[in-house]
């Protein structure tokens, strides 16, 4: 069920049962989630159960959330946890902010972009798009990454052959110039 609001519905209601945009009425999507939302969905769960429907979240009657009901309750909770200067700004000023942000610490936190987009439900190009500047505040840190990979190459206590990768082969008749026998 979708809140799309009266005037984007075929009927004029407020919510349209549906699909998945731009796929087959019937498909689905995979939602990964890490294990500890998992157990607190669970307990969330067995403490208050579904909708008859199935839904998570509902109202004491087992009716549809509306946003002017989970919006004030959102907003002391903004102003609970955050500083005043966070409240006054865009940060988290709706609960679907929060998919963004998710989003965004995924690929900050360094989870292959094809990952994220898969999660999400985007393509790669939207993900590009739509997060380019949180891929690009990753510049840094995949520069140290890269630097540290690097030095591990580099390192001598490294330059032993990991059983497996050249077969029987050693390093020295690889080619690798450590291991080279020097003759006098």
């Amino acid at each position: 069920m979708v809140r799309a609001g009266r005037s984007w519905t075929d009927d004029g209601k407020a919510h349209e049962v549906r699909g998945l945009k731009a796929r087959a009425p019937e498909d689905t999507r995979p939602g990964p989630i890490p294990p500890p939302l998992v157990r607190i969905l669970r307990r969330h769960i067995n403490i208050f159960g579904t909708a008859p429907d199935g839904r998570l979240l509902r109202t004491g009657r087992e009716g549809v959330l509306q946003e002017r009901g989970y919006g004030k309750v959102w907003a002391r909770a903004r102003k609970a946890a955050l500083t005043e200067d966070e409240v006054t700004s865009r940060l988290a000023r709706r609960p679907y902010d929060l998919r963004h942000a998710g989003i965004s610490f995924w690929l900050s936190s360094g989870v292959a972009p094809a990952e994220c987009a898969r999660r999400a439900g985007h393509s790669l190009a939207l993900l590009f798009h739509v997060y380019a500047k949180v891929l690009a505040q990753n510049e840094e840190r995949s520069n140290r990454r890269i630097e540290t990979a690097t030095r591990e190459w580099d390192d001598p206590i490294q330059d032993r052959p990991t059983p497996g990768i050249l077969g029987d082969t050693d390093w020295a008749a690889a080619g690798h110039p450590r291991n080279r026998v020097r003759r006098k």
